[in-house]
């Protein structure tokens, strides 16, 4: 089954997200924020990342600017509560592939996740 790492500095977060992954049947991992989230993400290798934008240390626009410096290619959606337009804009042109707004919904999350994991199959 596929991995997915999830970024976000919320315990709460990573355990709304997680679970209808989980029960999904897919791999799920976890980074307390973008320092960790790196780290993971070498040692990792996951087939998706859902990444919070607004967290410590290192936030998730600073995450895909590392990224894509390296030449990921490993799909990345974006977590957030609220974005601006520049800011949506911003993560695209880093390799963000979709946004999710939070609180995530099961139902907007799978198809989400399915269809980009599907492509890079």
């Amino acid at each position: 089954m596929s991995s997915i790492l999830i970024i976000d500095d919320s315990v709460f977060q990573r355990r709304v997200v997680g679970a209808p992954l989980r029960a999904g049947g897919f791999d799920v991992y976890e980074a307390v924020n973008g320092n960790d989230g790196l780290l993971k993400i070498q040692e990792l290798q996951p087939d998706l990342i859902l990444l919070d934008i607004l967290m410590p240390e290192k936030d998730g626009i600073e995450v895909l600017k590392e990224l894509h410096d390296l030449g990921n290619t490993i799909p990345v959606v974006m977590l957030t509560s609220d974005v601006q337009e520049s800011t949506r804009n911003e993560c695209l042109s880093l390799g963000a592939r979709a946004f999710l707004n939070k609180p995530v919904k099961a139902e907007e999350l799978i198809p989400v996740i399915t269809a980009l994991i599907e492509k890079t199959s």
